[in-house]
């Protein structure tokens, strides 16, 4: 005795899981890649930081780098020094890397 419904249940077992391994897919080229490259960048702009460059940190603090050391940077503001972590600053204001800077001045 054959039970006929038993025998179509189990179609080909890779096309059940291509839907999830299309999604899988979607998620890395969409959200894991493009902030993976964008932290590659965020390190690489903050192991070339140099005296005189103009900065933004984090916070929000504008500032001239004065002492680049291994894991901390000394930045002016105003008037008075101000010691940060690397990784607290944000990005870089010199009118070469940004234009915009330069035409509001």
């Amino acid at each position: 005795m054959s039970i006929p419904f038993l025998q179509e249940a189990a179609p080909g077992g890779i096309m059940s899981f291509l839907p999830l391994i299309a999604i899988v897919a979607v998620m890395y080229f969409f959200f894991i890649r493009p902030q993976m490259k964008k932290q590659k960048e965020e390190n690489k702009f903050r192991s070339a930081l140099v005296k005189g460059m103009k900065v933004v940190t984090t916070s929000g603090i504008h500032g001239k780098i004065l002492e680049v050391e291994e894991k901390t940077i000394l930045v002016e503001c105003e008037n008075c020094r101000l010691r940060f972590e690397r990784s607290a600053i944000s990005k870089e204001l010199t009118a070469a890397v940004n234009p915009a800077v330069a035409k509001k001045k």
